[in-house]
């Protein structure tokens, strides 16, 4: 035999007596995501839509040859409503439905290549180079899969398949208003540029959404999937901003800023002792500490002010027994949404930092239960420590890495860099009209243009109008950073306006030091820049676990909370069950049923 040739398998089992055989040919299920639809005949692809609910195609091709699929044209009939996969670092090999795909397949949404997830924090963490493009696919996926579980795990919801579909939409395109460098556009840069403008990447993304499904014409094919444009359009929005939609879209997040504002109202009150200077003054505090809150938000006070603007059902999309849908793209109750849920996974990741959450567990023990007249998701009794894993994981990342003081030193260069150049940016939006860097936010063909290669514009223009921007952006590039010059803690909350920083650069410029050595060194208010970094859980001085709800595994249709203090009980509770133990043990007794697990270290 040639040397070259390996032997045939075949020919060697015969020779050698082996009792070899070839395996049978089976029909086999096509694997989700694996399969070459390419060569597929009649039975895979009626199967294939089948389990994708679409039974109504299958009457195509069972009456037909397999030789005659390319002829009917089942590539432009199928193909276009199969699930494409993705290879995601994070979430592995993930589905995602062709609608999805279309709107992927968009410049709006294309633009997301270029905008770093952590804006600034790159120039300081190598890893650090993802971008909203990913985040966006992979929140679209959680979303689905968390849906998908409560409608396969309580049936009784009666979750559609319009709703998954809104719900994966909304999760794909919560992210398209962002700007330059993420978040330093919105909180830093527009602020700054337009002190007068109340503006988040919130009110952009559904401006964005609009004009993506406006300039691709993607309304028909919504409605060929299934979807009933007035009434979906509007739940999508909404699950977008986790809020109602009010005939003024761009407003509806005002009312997170009335919530504030009761807030800070009462804090208000209590910090500076004026109940006694109202009455002095006229006021019936038991009634006009009402009335006020009343006034603010145009609505009645309820017994818990923060809520009031919920304490009617005011969502368009979907009827009040359907309230647990608006938890899974934006929580506003309590935080724990899928949103967070990856970009924990995924900034962690490339980061290099630990994720002590694991979302998968949530998404085995979500389940949705009643609580006080709306239905709410929760989770096991047994997840606490899981909850607060996540809050914890939140602070970590904002401690390590999101409020870095380097990366904040460079988002402060990039956003002066931006302001300087502002006036100098043209961008063209509709009509032909051009608007600078701050404006592009009024027209999203504009501001569609608008990613983080503005920097590279910049950077490597040649224009003199453009030279001391240049020469900032070119400082950060050659790492010549500002520097920290200290860092310090306030010791109650306090409210930080522009007139305040303005206030604190004066103050700390004419600190001269009383004693020691004296310099000739004169620095103003200009040589000095405040960075505000707030450090909570999420829910400021609350905590978000208070308003998370759980279920025992003996009733798990009865939600209830369980607070810090009752956590504490717990951990009381397993110590006396470990006494218990080891008394037994003291005493020649059987060990207690569950003795292997309460106390595997005395089992041993």
């Amino acid at each position: 035999m040639d040397p070259r040739k390996r032997p045939r398998e075949d020919d060697s089992s015969e020779a050698n007596g082996n009792a070899f055989k070839t395996p049978e040919k089976r029909v086999s299920v096509v694997p989700r995501g694996e399969a070459d639809f390419m060569r597929w005949g009649v039975g895979e692809t009626c199967e294939y839509l089948r389990g994708k609910g679409l039974q109504d195609w299958t009457g195509t091709f069972t009456d037909r040859p397999e030789e005659d699929l390319e002829q009917i044209g089942i590539q432009p009939q199928i193909l276009h409503r199969i699930n494409k996969v993705f290879n995601d670092p994070i979430h592995g090999h993930i589905e995602v439905h062709p609608l999805l795909i279309r709107i992927i397949d968009t410049p709006q949404f294309q633009r997301l290549r270029n905008i770093k997830q952590l804006g600034g924090v790159y120039f300081v963490f190598p890893g650090a180079s993802h971008n909203r493009f990913e985040h966006s696919i992979g929140v679209g996926h959680l979303a689905g899969r968390l849906v998908q579980a409560l409608s396969d795990r309580q049936p009784e919801l009666l979750i559609s398949h319009r709703d998954i579909l809104c719900v994966k939409i909304a999760g794909l395109c919560h992210d398209l208003g962002h700007g330059p460098f993420s978040h330093m556009f919105d909180r830093i840069f527009i602020p700054k540029a337009r002190p007068g403008v109340k503006w988040k990447h919130e009110i952009a993304s559904l401006k964005m959404f609009d004009y993506l499904v406006e300039d691709n014409e993607l309304k028909p094919v919504m409605e060929e999937h299934g979807l009933v444009l007035e009434e979906d359009l509007d739940f999508i929005t909404e699950l977008i901003t986790g809020l109602p939609k009010s005939s003024d879209a761009p407003s509806a997040p005002n009312s997170v800023h009335e919530i504030a504002s009761l807030e800070m109202f009462d804090y208000l009150v209590e910090d500076n002792g004026l109940k006694p200077v109202m009455e002095e003054h006229g006021l019936v505090l038991e009634e006009d500490l009402d009335f006020i809150p009343e006034l603010i938000t145009g609505l009645p006070k309820s017994s818990d002010a923060p809520s009031a603007p919920n304490s009617v059902w005011q969502y368009k999309g979907r009827p009040e027994e359907k309230s647990f849908l608006y938890e899974i793209v934006a929580n506003k109750r309590n935080g724990i949404d899928v949103d967070k849920w990856d970009y924990f996974a995924r900034d962690c990741h490339h980061l290099g930092i630990t994720n002590n959450f694991d979302y998968r567990r949530f998404l085995h023990f979500a389940r949705v239960c009643e609580v006080e007249g709306k239905k709410q998701i929760c989770t096991r009794d047994k997840e606490v420590d899981n909850m607060y894993d996540m809050f914890h994981t939140r602070n970590c990342l904002h401690r390590r890495a999101y409020q870095h003081k380097v990366g904040n030193i460079v988002e402060t260069m990039i956003t002066e860099a931006f302001l300087l150049a502002d006036d100098h940016i043209e961008v063209e939006g509709s009509e032909s009209k051009t608007f600078k860097m701050s404006t592009a936010i009024d027209d999203m063909e504009a501001y569609s243009k608008l990613t983080d290669q503005v920097f590279q514009q910049i950077l490597y223009s040649s224009s003199s109008e453009l030279a001391g921007a240049r020469k900032i952006l070119r400082n950060i590039v050659c790492r010549r950073l500002y520097k920290c010059v200290g860092e310090t803690h306030a010791d109650k909350p306090i409210t930080v306006t522009e007139e305040k920083l303005q206030q604190w650069r004066v103050e700390v410029s004419g600190a001269t030091p009383k004693t020691g050595p004296q310099s000739d060194v004169l620095l103003t208010p200009d040589d000095f820049i405040f960075s505000v970094v707030c450090m909570d859980y999420g829910m400021k001085e609350k905590n978000p676990v208070d308003n998370v709800w759980f279920y025992s595994k003996s009733d798990p249709n009865k939600a209830f909370q369980i607070r810090k203090n009752q956590k504490t009980d717990q951990e009381t509770l397993a110590v006396a069950r470990k006494h218990v133990v080891q008394w037994c043990m003291n005493n020649n007794f059987s060990k207690p049923q569950d003795g292997d697990v309460t106390a595997p270290e005395l089992m041993v």
